[in-house]
């Protein structure tokens, strides 16, 4: 029973990443609110590596549509959002009424920068610091829980 239960409370939030986190993430390739394919995104911040479902977005009507009209993402859940070429990014909160931590990862793969814990509805844009290769999103205030901040590496 113990061995059911923290099995399902890896599943529910990141941990450091394991065979068994990789193994989890590879059964379901779907989200089953957006449809989205699901790929696993590991956040390394040196001491430990945490890793997040994200969905997907990458084409430009996924990418304007984003996390909009969510009510929830889980504390292992993400969003990502390649970029085509390798440009500076901003995103706004229209229509999101959830906080998220916006991660912006640089070209070399490493966190440029961080708009932690966005306000919801807010259509201020909030920018890269200078071009980035992706962004990724998580639930407000998990940036700061796990340690991550700019420098830490982003791959998937």
């Amino acid at each position: 029973m113990a061995a059911a239960l923290a099995g399902l409370a890896m599943a529910c939030s990141p941990q450091a990443a394991t065979d068994e986190n990789t193994v989890a993430a590879a059964q379901s390739s779907t989200h089953p609110v957006s449809g989205l394919e699901i790929v696993p995104v590991v956040v390394s911040t040196g001491e430990n590596s945490y890793e997040f479902r994200a969905e997907l977005a990458d084409t430009k009507e996924l990418q304007a549509k984003g996390l909009m009209h969510r009510t929830q993402l889980g504390r292992g859940e993400a969003m990502l959002f390649p970029s085509e070429q390798p440009t500076a990014r901003s995103f706004w909160m229209k229509n999101t009424p959830i906080p998220l931590d916006i991660i912006f990862v640089g070209l070399d793969g490493r966190i440029t920068n961080i708009a932690a814990m966005t306000e919801p509805y807010s259509e201020e844009p909030v920018y890269s610091v200078g071009s980035v290769s992706a962004v990724l999103e998580i639930a407000g205030g998990r940036a700061e829980e796990l340690g991550i901040e700019p420098g830490d590496s982003v791959s998937w």
